[in-house]
């Protein structure tokens, strides 16, 4: 069975009709484009509705249903999930015995991020993206620019390295007036370009899900958090601490080469970078088991590190004379073992739980 999921992320079908989604079925679909269309000829989503009912009518070799599912308007991680909840639920409401796969109909690269969690739950045969076709004539690339310029997006996007750009001139002769430094020109300067890089390489976009990871951390009680910013400074004293352990083996004895160099910084960080990973690892651990989503397996992780942890302090104290050859066996041989036990305990664990739960 074929399945035309239109993806509307942002909501306009639900803002601008009212109407409760997801909407299933060839019939209910086209309603919604006719409601969607009387409150809004211009929206784009209009298109995708009219386009997967198209889809549906031309293909008659296999069963075809037709859904429409929304997201958010405005927060994407959020319309994302909710676009997802949505599929959940037109494939439930569907009922047959057929394998179901997917055309996706989308009207930009926007909507398409949502891609992936569609994936997650069902076969994706193909996207449909919607272009409109607009005439080339004066009036209409007049139109056109007008309806860009009136997107917020697009005018945080492009107008504010604009006005940015064309500021850069003014503040240098105001500069010059006033006998300020010529550094000034240089600031404005790299501020527009920190600016652009940052747009280009999707920075803006990488901090507002972090700040919202945090929000969700912070409100949710995850301990994720606090074993975050313990790992980060516990990081920070390894930094230091190597850098100091490398002084002081420079100062007795002498010159370095490059791989004494990494052997010393490793001698007196470790210590403090595996305490990072272990708290890091059990604050992520803790909240699974919260969650209700624990696995034995997850456990391997503190050990893990414990065990690389030995490996690295048994080489670079071997390399730097600090210790014999015996002392190098040990912290090898100690290091496997301990991975291979846990990897091997907690398996039996995972498995012994598995079956217990099996027989409830």
């Amino acid at each position: 069975m074929l399945l035309v999921l239109c993806v509307d992320l942002d909501d306009d079908l639900g803002r601008k009709t009212g109407m409760e989604t997801p909407v299933v079925g060839r019939e209910a679909v086209k309603d919604a484009a006719v409601a969607l269309a009387t409150a809004d000829p211009e929206d784009s989503d209009v298109n995708v509705l009219f386009e997967g009912i198209h889809i549906a009518e031309e293909i008659e070799d296999e069963t075809v249903e037709v859904a429409a599912v929304t997201g958010i308007d405005g927060r994407e991680i959020e319309a994302n999930r909710k676009v997802g909840e949505e599929v959940d639920r037109v494939l439930a409401e569907i009922s047959t015995s057929e394998t179901i796969r997917a055309i996706v109909v989308t009207d930009g690269a926007q909507d398409e991020s949502v891609i992936p969690v569609i994936r997650s739950r069902i076969q994706i045969d193909s996207v449909r993206r919607v272009v409109v076709r607009q005439s080339q004539d004066l009036e209409s690339m007049y139109y056109t620019i007008k309806q860009v310029l009136d997107d917020p997006e697009t005018r945080g996007t492009l107008l504010v390295p604009l006005g940015i750009l064309l500021l850069i001139y003014p503040l240098t002769i105001v500069a010059n007036l006033l006998e300020l430094p010529g550094t000034v020109f240089g600031i404005v300067s790299g501020m527009l370009g920190l600016y652009i890089l940052a747009r280009g390489l999707g920075v803006v976009e990488w901090v507002d899900r972090t700040v919202e990871r945090l929000r969700t951390a912070l409100f949710t009680g995850r301990l994720t958090l606090i074993t975050s910013v313990v790992a980060a400074a516990l990081l920070l004293v390894g930094g230091v601490s190597g850098l100091n352990t490398l002084e002081e083996v420079r100062a007795t004895q002498g010159g370095l080469d490059a791989f004494e160099v990494i052997a010393a910084v490793l001698f007196g960080s470790i210590q403090w970078f595996a305490a990072a990973g272990v708290t890091s690892s059990l604050g992520r651990v803790t909240d699974e088991y919260i969650s209700g989503e624990f696995h034995w397996r997850y456990l391997n992780a503190p050990f893990y590190v414990v065990a690389i942890a030995a490996v690295l302090h048994g080489l670079s104290a071997f390399f730097l004379g600090e210790a014999a050859l015996e002392y190098l066996a040990f912290m090898l041989t100690a290091g496997t073992l301990l991975g291979l036990a846990s990897t091997l305990s907690f398996a039996v664990a995972e498995s012994w739980a598995e079956e217990k739960a099996g027989t409830i």
